[in-house]
């Protein structure tokens, strides 16, 4: 088989800044969502088609003849002359169909790729398809090997010495360890982005490379669930020394975080000097020293601006949100952080004014009563009121008790999680949902309530009921928690279905729903929605009803009117029967449907 090497490689596009990268979140799913409906382009067309005829056609003769015989520099053909950014929509579908094989990417490994995604693949990623990318994409400016258990650290360290060019990278859930990174410090002085979270292996020592002899340009660093439990106490100098050391982060998730910025706001620098000499590096002192340097140095720069130059400035800062500080004051530039707790929140709030996205974990303080715990999580986020676009609270609390911190933080919220929350009635919900009336993505893990919230209203006044939508949402999801042991949950909190349909109806951009484990009956809530504002469903594209009370005849006209419904998962319903689901599969292929059912 020929071998070649690739003359000219296409310009990479220009990147988004990292306010756009954030203030779009929220709609990343779309594309994933897209992924499956029907090709609206020739070339989409093209692309599925490649993918779906790759084993019988496109790999048959490598992979029978060349696959395990030889060991090919480059391989010529049949899609060698594509361009990069095709060759990686296909392998985006390949990968999203669970299509893509060995033999697959050995022949669309091309020198133009400049993005490959193994994260959904991680069991093709061995030492010997590490080599071939080595070889054969030293163009590559972003690597996802997430969850890839089968490379060695050793394997892993020679990979990425001979990719000089890359951006982004991501390790989650590999052997990632200490030599990867002292690797990643000294071989990949481009780096912006790096994912190294449930790296078991990586203590929080190891990182500290990155902020020593590091890539200057790296903005992102996702570190959480790292190490096997050693070294626990090394997580706050190590958070610190991060914070410091790194000083154009933008995005940090790492444990101990709050309790990092209460000794960077509190100079208790002594507490970490045992870290820092047993590593071998710098103490926190020296970094503060040259942090503070810096600031004196950028804010003397600052004072020698010409008048036109400080007006284009602050209408720069303005539009980043950036808020004034006095000066001499230090601030950190985190825009998202993950990994805080509600002890270090205020210090978070002081050094952090510009936060756009939290991550905040309320479960660390069990000590504390709800309402004490309200408190200190309402004037905390205080601090970022219509600020904060992104907001996930892991709260053990009733729901009427988070609604003074959603007042607060809301009205510019683009994404709220909240896990492990009690639903107490409709009221606090209705709350919530006044609160944060711009949400393009709202998912609630919540415990049902504890007494029976009884329907008092016909459906006849339905048009009556007084409640809000969310006109932006795309993403709905609601889980409730359930006993493994129950077969179905206690329909609890029939007036939920009030609350359901008023955000259905409004939901016109709606694409995704998950009711799991609902305690009410859906059946009503489909019904009104169909009967007074089908037009809302008809965009849904993912469906999940999990355990939850609905009937056949529902369901039926549900996949009926949402015509661009490519999946519904229905597991767990017990109103339906093997016979519903096959009846359901054959109406579907006789209206050439492409839905996928998943039942047990």
């Amino acid at each position: 088989m020929p071998l070649f090497r690739q003359a000219e490689v296409r310009p990479e596009r220009e990147g988004e800044s990292e306010r756009e990268r954030m203030k779009r979140k929220s709609h990343q799913h779309k594309s994933d969502e897209e992924e499956e409906d029907e090709p609206s382009s020739l070339r989409r067309l093209c692309v599925f088609s490649l993918a779906e005829n790759m084993k019988d056609v496109w790999t048959q003769d490598y992979a029978h003849n060349y696959m395990d015989h030889y060991f090919f520099r480059y391989v010529m053909g049949p899609f060698s002359l594509l361009p990069g950014d095709l060759i990686e929509e296909l392998l985006c579908v390949l990968s999203q169909r669970k299509l893509l094989s060995r033999a697959a990417l050995h022949l669309l490994l091309l020198p133009q790729l400049h993005t490959l995604s193994l994260s959904h693949s991680c069991n093709l990623v061995t030492a010997n398809l590490c080599s071939l990318i080595t070889v054969r994409c030293q163009s590559l400016k972003s690597l996802d090997l997430s969850g890839a258990q089968n490379v060695s650290s050793a394997s892993l360290c020679s990979l990425l010495s001979d990719l000089p060019c890359l951006h982004s990278l991501s390790l989650a859930g590999t052997l990632c360890d200490r030599a990867v990174i002292a690797t990643v410090a000294r071989r990949c002085s481009l780096l912006q982005h790096l994912d190294v979270s449930r790296c078991l292996h990586l203590p929080p020592g190891a990182l500290l490379p990155l902020a020593l002899q590091g890539p200057k340009r790296l903005t992102s660093l996702l570190a959480l669930d790292i190490g096997l439990g050693e070294h626990e106490e090394d997580g706050p100098a190590s958070a610190a020394f991060l914070l410091l050391g790194l000083s154009g982060l933008l995005r940090l998730a790492i444990e101990d975080l709050g309790h990092a910025c209460v000794i960077i706001q509190n100079r208790d620098f002594a507490v970490t000097d045992g870290f820092t000499t047993r590593e071998i590096v710098p103490s926190l002192g020296e970094l503060w020293d040259a942090r503070v340097q810096e600031k004196e140095q950028r804010e003397d720069e600052e004072d020698r601006l010409t008048l036109k130059e400080k007006m284009d400035r602050s209408l720069s800062l303005v539009e980043g949100r950036r808020m004034d500080t006095p000066r001499g004051s230090f601030k950190l530039r985190l825009r998202e952080v993950q990994g805080l707790n509600l002890d270090g929140l205020d210090a978070v709030s002081n050094l952090c004014p510009d936060l756009l996205s939290i991550s905040l974990n309320c479960h660390d303080n069990d000590d504390d009563e709800g309402s004490s715990q309200s408190i200190r999580l309402t004037r905390g986020l205080a601090r970022w009121s219509g600020q904060l676009n992104f907001l996930s609270l892991q709260f053990s609390g009733p729901l009427s008790e988070l609604v003074p911190s959603l007042q607060v933080s809301g009205p510019g919220l683009l994404s709220l999680t909240l896990e492990g929350v009690q639903a107490d009635g409709n009221l606090p919900l209705i709350s919530l949902l006044r609160a944060c009336p711009k949400l393009t993505a709202l998912i609630l893990h919540v415990d049902p309530p504890r007494s029976n919230q009884e329907e008092d209203d016909d459906d006849e006044d339905v048009e009556d009921w007084d409640l809000p939508c969310l006109p932006h949402l795309r993403t709905l999801t609601l889980i409730f928690s359930l006993d493994e042991r129950q077969l179905k949950p206690v329909l609890c909190w029939t007036s939920l279905k009030r609350v359901l349909w008023s955000l259905l109806r409004g939901s016109v951009q709606l694409h995704t729903l998950c009711l799991v484990a609902a305690p009410c009956r859906l059946d009503p809530v489909f019904r009104l929605v169909l009967d007074r504002h089908a037009e809302p469903l008809r965009h849904l594209r993912h469906v999940s009803l999990q355990r939850s009370n609905v009937t056949m005849e529902m369901t039926t006209r549900l996949v009926d009117s949402c015509r661009h419904l490519t999946s519904l998962d229905v597991s767990g319903c017990w109103s339906l029967t093997r016979s519903n689901i096959t009846k359901l599969q054959s109406r579907v292929r006789r209206r050439c449907r492409k839905l996928h059912i998943t039942w047990t």
